[in-house]
């Protein structure tokens, strides 16, 4: 069982709901992540999704567009975050790590850092599944992957103990769904709303319409994201799905702290959420 699913049951056996964070790695500091993970899973945190920063995030709004160009800017790409995600793993070895991104790095990555072997021994491997899992990433969501050319990629990452997340939309059909449920595993996020991450107001109603569809066909955990901005909405979300994601808005707290603060700030508020949806 991957860290992930082994969250989801113990949440389940305890009747609560997982609190995800996104916080994009590097920002606002480059050297800040580590101890920002460890705070905000000390705030409530169930698992952490970590941003790697791209230079064309095609599915983030400004606000971790803007987060994302200020950690390339520190010198932070694919590399330093799973550097970060080691330094993470030296005091926390149970929080799920979810790295949330684009092809482009990953493939990069491979293209420079060569291949690996396979965990059973065979056919090479990409260099990157060696190192995230060597690491200690539990997950990858990769925005641009669609799921109809991933099961050998999902099957690589389960034999290195990681999950593939993805991605479902307002707009995705049954078809979409199934395809989604024959690679996903660990969890799945739904995007509340149509456009980028921070848009929009949140509409409950409409969220809790669509989970059933959704389940019907997925059989992990469904989490919920984008819209996601305070205690309130987080609890009204958490009373029908399993997982609450939130980004833009911890972003946006600790954009314009000093470097002493940040860890504190996003703690806080992680600890605001986590009361509300216990």
């Amino acid at each position: 069982m991957s860290r992930i699913a082994a969250t989801f049951s113990r949440l389940q056996a305890q009747g609560r709901k997982a609190l995800i964070p996104y916080v994009t790695a590097g920002f606002p500091f480059a050297d800040v992540t580590p101890e920002l993970m460890h705070a905000m899973v000390a705030g409530g945190a169930d698992v952490i999704e970590l941003g790697v920063p791209f230079s064309d995030p095609s599915a983030d709004g400004p606000v971790i567009q803007k987060a994302g160009e200020q950690a390339l800017a520190n010198g932070v790409g694919l590399l330093q975050v799973l550097e970060m995600v080691r330094a993470f793993r030296t005091q926390d070895s149970t929080t799920p790590v979810v790295l949330m991104g684009y092809a482009n790095p990953v493939e990069r990555y491979d293209i420079k850092h060569g291949a690996g072997q396979n965990a059973d021994g065979g056919k090479n491997d990409s260099a990157f599944i060696r190192d995230a899992a060597q690491a200690g990433v539990d997950g990858m969501l990769i925005v641009d992957y669609p799921p109809e050319e991933c099961a050998e990629f999902a099957a690589r990452l389960r034999a290195h103990g990681m999950d593939l997340i993805f991605l479902l939309a307002p707009t995705s059909t049954d078809a979409r769904m199934a395809q989604v449920a024959q690679v996903a595993s660990g969890y799945v996020y739904y995007v509340s709303l149509k456009g980028v991450t921070g848009s929009g107001a949140l509409d409950v109603d409409a969220v809790q319409a669509m989970l059933p569809r959704i389940r019907a066909h997925v059989k992990v955990p469904v989490g919920v994201g984008f819209g996601i901005r305070d205690a309130a909405t987080a609890k009204a979300i958490g009373s029908v799905a399993d997982a609450v994601v939130i980004g833009s808005k911890i972003i946006q707290l600790i954009e314009n702290q000093p470097r002493e603060r940040v860890a504190a700030v996003a703690h806080d508020f992680m600890q605001e959420i986590r009361t509300a949806l216990d």
